[in-house]
């Protein structure tokens, strides 16, 4: 997206155009958000999956693939270091304000065949990761990487949860899509689902899908560029900036179509993108950057544990434990109690608000 809309391309322009652009990008993140869980929507019922599937699959690996292409080009230019905190930092965001946020919003269906199956993928690939990045800090020490044959488990094992979650939502038994299907239709959700979908075929559902999710990533890039802009010529410091707007950039695209998912009565797509996210995040994005070049864990030339070993590991591990024993409560109940999103939502506050205490 840097070479799409280069910095220096919203640095040229004016206050009037930078705040048409501001309004303009939030129209069509909102439009392009609603076309995207339609498709999902219609494509889930078409092929007789759960929508928390498709938001797990599907809508993921397209939110989450300009991040994998941004590690990757970042590993093969040198920069390889952005890679793993850019993947955690997206976790701690998805986890923490998205999913925490829609939470609060709404109670969120807990659907105990997947949480009880994606639900500890997400946890194992997160606890996986930051395994592996403290055995090779304490082995390495300043110069601690990870490899490219760490990559290419990760890929491997991105094959492996992807093909498993179609045989796991092939399980599903006929009276259990259709009680799903009654349920949602009583709150107007599986309802729009089945009448965007009798209208179109797979290939318009999937174009669908396609569209919204170009719409959402290139509008949200240009709504931070020309808010961040904006910001600068207003005065704001850089660290309110750094914590801010960046922060919250890699992972605008979830937070559009999460709240777009409630709006629209998909609430299912929301807490799905959410789960299959993060595992594409560890599995997807740092294995392909991994592949592509070794991550430096420690900076280099240093031989003091960068922020990402103090803070963002712990801080993600921290957040999915406390999101899995949300869920095994959660299963119980069938739905997420709204309280569940408050501590969610502070972790991630507090996280964001770190880097202006140390600045």
């Amino acid at each position: 997206m840097e070479h799409l809309i280069p910095h220096a391309w919203f640095a040229a322009q004016s206050q009037l155009i930078l705040l048409l652009l501001t309004l303009a990008s939030l129209a069509v993140v909102a439009k392009g958000a609603d076309i995207l869980v339609e498709g999902a929507a219609g494509a889930a019922y078409r092929l007789g999956m759960p929508k928390v599937i498709v938001g797990a699959t599907i809508v993921s690996l397209g939110t989450t693939s300009p991040e994998f292409a941004v590690s990757v080009m970042a590993a093969w230019n040198g920069n390889a270091g952005l890679a793993l905190g850019n993947a955690v930092g997206s976790i701690i965001a998805d986890t923490g304000l998205i999913f925490g946020l829609g939470c609060v919003l709404a109670v969120l269906p807990a659907d105990r065949f997947v949480l009880s199956r994606q639900g500890w993928v997400q946890f194992g690939s997160a606890a996986l990761l930051a395994a592996i990045c403290y055995v090779a800090w304490i082995t390495m020490g300043a110069g601690a990487y990870l490899g490219r044959p760490v990559g290419v488990v990760l890929l491997g094992l991105l094959a492996a949860y992807l093909w498993i979650s179609v045989r796991w939502a092939r399980q599903r038994t006929a009276s259990e899509r259709v009680a799903r299907a009654a349920a949602d239709a009583a709150v107007g959700g599986e309802e729009d689902a089945v009448e965007h979908a009798a209208h179109r075929s797979l290939s318009v559902l999937f174009g669908m899908i396609g569209i919204g999710i170009v719409l959402v990533i290139v509008s949200s890039h240009a709504l931070i560029g020309s808010v961040g802009e904006l910001a600068l010529r207003w005065g704001v410091p850089q660290v309110v900036i750094a914590a801010s707007l960046v922060a919250l950039g890699t992972s605008l695209p979830e937070l559009v179509i999460g709240l777009t998912s409630l709006r629209r009565g998909h609430k299912e797509i929301l807490v799905g993108n959410v789960i299959g996210a993060d595992i594409l995040n560890v599995l997807f994005v740092i294995g392909g950057a991994a592949v592509a070049a070794p991550l430096p864990i420690v900076e280099p030339g240093t031989s003091i544990p960068e922020i990402f070993l103090l803070l963002h590991l712990p801080t993600m591990l921290l957040i999915l434990l406390l999101f899995r024993a949300f869920i095994h409560f959660a299963v119980r109940r069938g739905e997420f109690r709204r309280i569940y999103g408050v501590p969610l939502l502070l972790i991630y506050l507090i996280f964001v608000m770190i880097p202006f205490f140390l600045d």
